[in-house]
């Protein structure tokens, strides 16, 4: 697995144990957790565990999310990345998923995009993965935004955890 990606303005980079202050700064906010799960880390080491989490997923599946840095400042603005889902949710099972969160003082910028273009040409041309998924709060209209932005096509509404999502998809245009 590559461990750095680059973009105009961002570094993508697997998540680091020293990155636990901004993880904690995003998932704390009760505003970036609107639209997924309306949970928001109340402790620090909430946040750690999550890094170590996500750090497990690069050994068990080769991929995970990963630290979005502005280059600019040397700054964690949030993490995106491509996920190995193993659970059902909207009739699959054991697919790639692309996501991304931010501090809220960090969007309607284009990094959302930005950074997923890089992953989406990653899942297609490095990781040459067939299909790319993505699911969303049906309500979070910035992100459906996004998720169009990179080229992802609406498939279907369905219900996951007592919310109503749309489910997205792309096809590997090289395959």
């Amino acid at each position: 697995m590559k461990s750095c990606l680059e973009t105009e303005r961002l570094i993508l980079r697997e998540l680091l144990p020293s990155d636990d202050k901004g993880m904690f700064e995003l998932d704390s906010n009760p505003e970036v957790h609107r639209f997924v799960g309306k949970k928001p880390v109340k402790d620090i080491e909430e946040s750690r565990l999550m890094i170590e989490k996500i750090r497990q997923q690069y050994i068990d599946n080769g991929i995970g999310r990963w630290a979005v840095i502005l280059k600019e400042t040397n700054e964690f603005i949030g993490w995106s990345g491509i996920k190995l889902i193993k659970e059902t949710i909207n009739n699959h099972q054991n697919f790639y998923e692309i996501g991304y969160r931010f501090i809220e003082k960090h969007w309607g910028k284009g990094y959302a995009a930005e950074a997923g273009l890089a992953f989406t040409a990653f899942a297609f041309n490095e990781m040459k993965i067939e299909n790319l998924y993505a699911y969303a709060d049906a309500g979070n209209k910035g992100s459906r935004n996004i998720l169009e932005k990179l080229g992802m096509h609406y498939v279907n509404f369905f219900e996951y955890e007592g919310e109503e999502h749309v489910w997205y998809s792309a096809e590997n245009p090289n395959l």
